[in-house]
């Protein structure tokens, strides 16, 4: 990045209609207080697919540009109506081409996938290749459960999707989101029995993850999904931000040892008039800030 100050780009949609399945940017300077790019509309227009997508994940790539991913889906047509996700490239964060769907019912093991949910990346630096996590659920009575697969380009998958992590439970466990700190990954995702977000651990990106201790990442018995967490340079703490989807609005919460949160006061950040559901941050320069502050 060309500048020292650090400045966050937040990818998120705004609700269940059709016109609001899509992808919409805010940016911050600060990693509380964010703004609506675009007059608040969406970003991008989807051609392909359910024409319609939700959770989507902003990932900066390895060899510069950037890839978003996102559910293929319109809620209208059912909770258990997807098994595709949709993918755009950009080389500036203004102009995003490539679309195209990765459709999971083509690929063995995943044939009955009604449930393809909450998609996001991370770079494997052993394998040098793009380890793709998401939500899964075949048709039947299984759990929701989180699955991954390898990909180089976002076009294709050079591994068999495999079992990422499972509640110990037997509940669905959805809208998983990772981070690695101190050589240690923390998946932190939402338990759909106890509807708040939870934690598990793993020395290797690919697992195996084991529930931590404390499990609940969150003090609240406000309902939580579509969590994400990001760092605040400078400082050895990092933020969480989280759907509160029965109440309305943003949930936000600190910590500095991955593992015990605390609430950041609803005055003390700026989401809400956003009308944000789940999405994702990405730190990004000044520069970059500044091309989308003019859009």
């Amino acid at each position: 990045m060309n500048s020292n100050k650090t400045y966050y780009l937040f990818c998120y949609f705004t609700g269940n209609e059709p016109e609001n399945e899509s992808a919409h940017f805010a940016i911050s300077n600060n990693g509380f207080d964010f703004e609506a790019v675009n007059g608040g509309k969406k970003i991008i227009e989807q051609k392909l697919g359910k024409k319609c997508c939700r959770d989507p994940f902003i990932l900066r790539k390895e060899n510069g540009g950037f890839i978003i991913i996102a559910t293929d889906m319109k809620c209208r047509d059912g909770w258990n109506s997807n098994c595709s996700i949709v993918v755009w490239e950009s080389s500036d964060l203004i102009n995003w081409h490539s679309e195209r769907i990765i459709d999971f019912s083509k690929i063995k093991g995943c044939e009955t996938a009604d449930r393809v949910w909450a998609p996001e990346a991370l770079f494997d630096k052993k394998r040098k290749e793009y380890m793709i996590y998401w939500s899964h659920h075949n048709k039947g009575s299984e759990p929701t459960v989180i699955r991954f697969a390898y990909t180089k380009d976002f076009c294709s998958l050079t591994t068999a999707p495999s079992l990422l992590f499972a509640p110990k439970s037997g509940k669905d466990g959805i809208d998983a989101d990772i981070i690695e700190k101190g050589g240690k990954y923390y998946l932190y995702y939402k338990d759909e029995y106890e509807k708040t977000i939870c934690i598990a651990i793993s020395d290797e990106i690919s697992g195996p993850y084991t529930e931590a201790k404390p499990r609940r990442a969150c003090n609240t018995n406000i309902h939580l999904e579509g969590n994400c967490i990001y760092p605040l340079p400078g400082k050895d703490e990092y933020i969480m931000i989280a759907d509160k989807y029965v109440d309305g609005g943003y949930y936000m919460q600190k910590t500095s040892d991955m593992l015990h949160f605390c609430e950041v006061p609803a005055k003390q950040f700026s989401l809400n008039e956003l009308h944000p559901r789940h999405g994702s941050v990405l730190e990004i320069s000044e520069k970059e800030y500044n091309a989308l502050k003019a859009l």
